[in-house]
């Protein structure tokens, strides 16, 4: 009788936890090894976490790392809109703003989850079955390879909602992409598509997901076969403008969305994993995540004390904001804010209200 080395037995209601049969290169299944697949499941709300779904995502991936069976474990969420766009911003709103000491606990949670990622006996992939947003995005990078679907969106959310990617983003996006690349992404907050991500070096494999007349196509939405523009400008991977995206819309309506290519490009690569000396896989991952974990460890602390305290502040605005406002306006009103605190209003409710779109 083997000893289970978990820390306790879990029934899953967030998440999914699957077992599901390795291959081999010919795609029969081996029989008694499995890939892990850790499925977040709250499509209505883009795949978000709640406190409870970290709590199992942890769970789930120390449960994987035990499996003597499991080969790999694949990351990634329910649908085909999102793979994660970070905590749930409801409750975030409802619970944590103005609750620093109640936010600093769940952020001991997130540190946990993105520790139990960074420290999986087993090579972690990442399927981005779609946008990879804010945390989303940092649970994603502390993968060990993430491979796309070409309508995936990554980037970061804080600085334009109350908070700093300071959950994992400042500590790995400048290993992936540069330190000014990261700079921007961290910031200013635009989107990258899947195309630029992978030339960045931001993921490991990108394939199409539309399917018209039954062939698949690439994103018609970006451009996708050209490099550079007339002006010598690299616009590869951006997003298309004016008539160029009005009939990549037509496209859009033709076809219909089919991730059974990021599927098969997973199972490749787990399949290829599964080919390999364990221990000595095991090793030299373990050796490259070093370069994360030497940043991730130095900063994960101080980074939730910091982001526990911002709650009573921009985090309290920003983050009911964007549950409480329209539709159209989920943004505090960035100009109205600097132009009081230059004036020196303290930080208090009068100043949230002012700044606030629900209140206009």
């Amino acid at each position: 009788m083997l000893t289970s080395h978990n820390l306790t037995e879990i029934n899953y209601k967030e998440i999914l936890f699957e077992k599901r049969p390795c291959k081999d290169w010919h795609g029969n299944p081996v029989e008694g090894l499995f890939n892990a697949w850790i499925i977040l499941n709250n499509p209505q709300q883009y795949n978000s976490y709640t406190t409870d779904a970290v709590k199992e995502v942890i769970l789930a991936m120390r449960q994987a790392s035990n499996d003597r069976s499991v080969v790999a474990v694949v990351f990634t969420g329910v649908g085909d809109k999102a793979f994660c766009t970070g905590g749930n911003t409801k409750e975030y709103a409802e619970y944590y703003a103005g609750n620093p000491q109640e936010y600093k606990q769940y952020m001991r949670l997130f540190n946990d989850m993105v520790s139990s990622i960074l420290m999986n006996d087993k090579p972690v992939v990442c399927r981005v079955n779609g946008m990879r947003i804010g945390g989303g995005q940092e649970i994603g990078m502390a993968c060990d390879f993430s491979i796309a679907q070409d309508f995936a969106r990554f980037g970061q959310a804080g600085p334009k909602h109350g908070s700093a990617p300071d959950g994992g983003s400042t500590d790995f996006l400048p290993l992936f992409v540069g330190i000014e690349n990261a700079m921007f992404s961290c910031t200013v907050c635009d989107p990258w598509s899947a195309h630029e991500a992978v030339r960045w070096g931001l993921i490991t494999e990108v394939v199409p997901a539309l399917k018209v007349n039954g062939e698949f196509v690439p994103n018609p939405l970006v451009y996708t076969d050209q490099w550079i523009n007339s002006k010598g400008q690299i616009i590869y991977g951006k997003m298309k403008t004016g008539e160029d995206l009005a009939k990549g819309k037509e496209t859009m309506k033709a076809g219909e969305m089919d991730l059974s290519m990021l599927d098969q490009a997973v199972e490749r690569l787990c399949t290829k994993l599964m080919y390999l000396m364990p221990n000595c896989l095991s090793k030299t991952i373990n050796s490259l995540r070093k370069h994360k974990l030497e940043h991730w460890d130095k900063n994960k602390e101080s980074n939730r004390d910091w982001l526990a305290l911002n709650m009573m502040t921009e985090g309290k605005a920003g983050f009911r904001a964007f549950n409480d406002g329209p539709k159209d306006n989920r943004e505090a009103d960035f100009i109205k804010l600097r132009q009081m605190l230059a004036e020196g209003h303290e930080w208090n409710d009068e100043l949230i209200r002012a700044i606030s779109p629900q209140f206009k």
